[in-house]
């Protein structure tokens, strides 16, 4: 796919530089690989992969340079994640789990310590982390989380489930949160803390790896946790952030929600390229069938509504990068919403133009159509970014 005009009016000469680096090894490397990772269900792949990506720097943008990162920012990760996405979304979905959600946490709360023997490696791409909120009676509400942990001389023990977490099953490390000082003595948002577990110790068990609907290659996970006893040295940030869990677990959710939409465009846009391709070969009546308005209005629709949800995400990465996480709240909400649910119709919309064949699996849209469906779920569903952009809205009004 060759440069727009525009590329540089969105882009500076560096990111550019940075999206064709990213680009050519995505297309190069990973892109071979896409249909075996589907095809075999194999995490291997995306192991070497996200290896292969901190060899490269790929894994770096949001971290500092002290730590082995490259200190870009979240635009250079919204590139990272629609390159990938575009061809791999399960690969993107693992290594965002590992190096935005976990690391992020990490980077930004954790003692230095903490940071030379956890972040590093999540760097570097030698070891995948995890990030352990959700739980089987606790989505959005995080507020009403049941895992706890108890002080015990040099250990917290912790007990309790969390479900649907990225690389659970797989990951080295998982960034944990737990109520440390139960109800009724405070509310949770003031009682909960983030742990650093790390994968083998004794009660940590994964309970399954959840049969998906699409993603295959990556492993969403129900977790339990039996009396497993963690090092006081990691509750993370150190005795200072004990009881400041809720703290650590909103900072992360503006940059979280950039790079999922980025994920959104990239599906997006794997998705147009494969209709594009199939339009502008596929003949009826004795021509291609990209001259037939009934696919080329899709065409330019689908075009458009990526282009749309593009600039939202570069917005919302620009205003984390140069004013921080607060102000970005109601346009990173907005990029997460419009992106996820635009990847689902763009998906639908290119397996229309292929006909019978996009269903079935000789071309990778029927892929992107199971795939796509994650988007407006995971990192905060697309009614909780509607109720958080219409709060921002009328606070924006004066009437909040």
């Amino acid at each position: 796919m060759q440069r727009k005009v525009s590329d540089s009016v969105f882009y500076t000469k560096d990111e550019l530089k940075f999206r064709d680096e990213v680009r050519e090894f995505v297309h190069s490397r990973i892109a071979p690989k896409a249909e075996i990772i589907e095809r075999n269900n194999d995490y291997s792949y995306v192991r070497s992969f996200i290896k292969m990506l901190g060899a490269r720097g790929f894994l770096g943008p949001l971290h500092p340079k002290a730590y082995g990162g490259t200190q870009q920012g979240v635009l250079a990760d919204t590139i990272v994640g629609e390159e990938i996405s575009a061809v791999c979304f399960a690969l993107d979905l693992s290594r965002l789990a590992s190096i935005t959600l976990c690391g992020m946490c990490f980077h930004k709360f954790g003692t230095e310590a903490q940071k030379r023997k956890y972040l590093v490696p999540l760097i570097t791409g030698e070891k995948i982390g995890a990030i352990g909120i959700t739980e089987p009676e606790v989505g959005s509400d995080t507020a009403g989380m049941k895992t706890h942990a108890e002080r015990e001389g040099d250990y917290f023990i912790i007990n309790g489930e969390k479900r649907f977490i990225t690389n659970g099953s797989e990951a080295d490390m998982i960034c944990l949160f737990a109520i440390t000082t139960p109800l009724p003595i405070v509310h949770p948002k003031r009682g909960m803390s983030a742990f650093i577990v790390e994968k083998g110790l004794k009660g940590f068990t994964a309970v399954k790896d959840y049969e998906l609907m699409g993603l295959r290659g990556t492993r969403i996970s129900h977790l339990k946790f039996e009396n497993v006893a963690v090092p006081a040295e990691n509750l993370l940030g150190g005795p200072e952030y004990l009881n400041r869990g809720f703290d650590i677990l909103m900072d992360e959710l503006n940059s979280e929600r950039a790079c999922i939409a980025s994920q959104g465009v990239g599906v997006a846009r794997g998705a147009l390229e494969v209709a594009i391709d199939y339009s502008s070969e596929r003949k009826q009546f004795d021509r291609e069938i990209r001259f037939f308005e009934g696919i080329n209005f899709k065409i330019a629709d689908m075009a458009t509504k990526i282009e749309a949800a593009r600039a939202l995400t570069i917005q919302s990465a620009r205003t984390i990068d140069l004013i921080g996480n607060e102000p970005a709240t109601k346009i990173a909400s907005m990029a997460k919403f419009f992106a996820c649910e635009m990847a689902v119709q763009v998906a639908i919309e290119a397996q229309q133009i292929l006909g019978g064949i996009g269903y079935t699996k000789e071309y990778p849209v029927e892929r992107f159509v199971r795939d796509s469906r994650l988007l407006p779920i995971g990192g905060g569903t697309s009614e909780i970014m509607q109720y958080l952009i219409q709060r921002e809205v009328y606070r924006e009004f004066g009437y909040l």
